[in-house]
């Protein structure tokens, strides 16, 4: 009984962040917003070097409210107008990677984002910023306002 109870916890602490948005516009529209970087500007973060090609390594400034943070991320995987995924990572802070996976799913004149970062449970131990109430947060916020607002506007 002892190792069901155990079992049942580990599985509650590494919980994804799944975020899922529909938005109104075609899928090709939403994949040049996810990954092209003059659009992600405007609506998500100015990475510069950002490239879609497989190993590709970017890097960008994000912050919270008190706080800003060095971004590493590698491409992992590209399946055009449809999967991006790649690493993310604070290598200032931690040597663990997260991944962040971009799903675009057609639904003819609006698609469906879903966006799934996992491995979260690996910065638990760096403070607030980084918990998955706070990913959570900010993820619901790039996502379901700042991409679909772009998108849609």
């Amino acid at each position: 009984m002892l190792t069901l109870i155990q079992s049942k916890k580990s599985k509650i602490m590494h919980e994804n962040v799944v975020i899922k948005q529909r938005v109104n516009a075609p899928i090709q529209k939403v994949w040049n917003a996810i990954t092209d970087n003059v659009q992600m500007k405007e609506w998500y973060f100015d990475i510069a070097d950002f490239k879609t090609d497989l190993h590709t390594e970017f890097s960008f400034i994000g912050s919270t409210e008190e706080n800003k943070y060095q971004h590493y991320g590698q491409i992992l995987e590209v399946i055009p107008q449809e999967k991006l995924k790649h690493t993310w990572t604070y290598p200032e802070y931690s040597k663990e990677k997260t991944i962040v996976k971009w799903n675009l799913q057609d639904e003819g004149d609006q698609t469906l984002v879903i966006l799934t970062h996992k491995g979260l449970e690996n910065l638990e131990h760096l403070g607030e910023d980084f918990s998955k109430d706070s990913f959570d947060k900010a993820w619901t916020k790039i996502v379901s306002i700042n991409l679909k607002n772009f998108i849609e506007r």
